[in-house]
């Protein structure tokens, strides 16, 4: 199985934005719902946002609804997290991973329906 990857992350302001990409493959990615999460130290992974394989429903988490946008480009394979108005709180190892059953209507939340597992990317925010 393919892992995707995850690219885009680094060092930014608060109240400044970054964009992060995930590249899967066509056989990983068509007809499944892509989620983001993310993890500090010391702490569980978290839910961040997920999409539907159509590309048609999303859900986030509480903290960054409103301020992150998560899409996909179906054609390319690539599932994106757009962050704006960061905050020094978001600052974590951001990881994407695709939901274990195919064809699900509703973008899950629960870790643990989720498999194969990028290797993440730092994204660090600064006061």
């Amino acid at each position: 199985q393919v892992q995707p990857v995850e690219s885009g992350g680094g060092l930014a302001q608060a109240g400044g934005s970054l964009k992060l990409s995930c590249a899967g493959s066509r056989r990983t990615f068509s007809g499944y719902v892509v989620g983001w999460f993310r993890q500090v130290p010391g702490k569980e992974r978290e839910f961040v946002a997920a999409i539907g394989w159509r590309g048609n429903n999303t859900v986030y988490e509480d903290s960054v609804e409103g301020r992150f946008t998560i899409s996909r480009d179906n054609a390319k394979n690539t599932v994106y997290l757009q962050m704006n108005s960061l905050k020094p709180e978001d600052t974590a190892v951001y990881y994407c991973a695709t939901d274990s059953r195919p064809f699900m209507v509703l973008p899950e939340t629960r870790v643990h329906v989720y498999d194969n597992w990028g290797q993440g990317t730092q994204v660090t925010v600064s006061s």
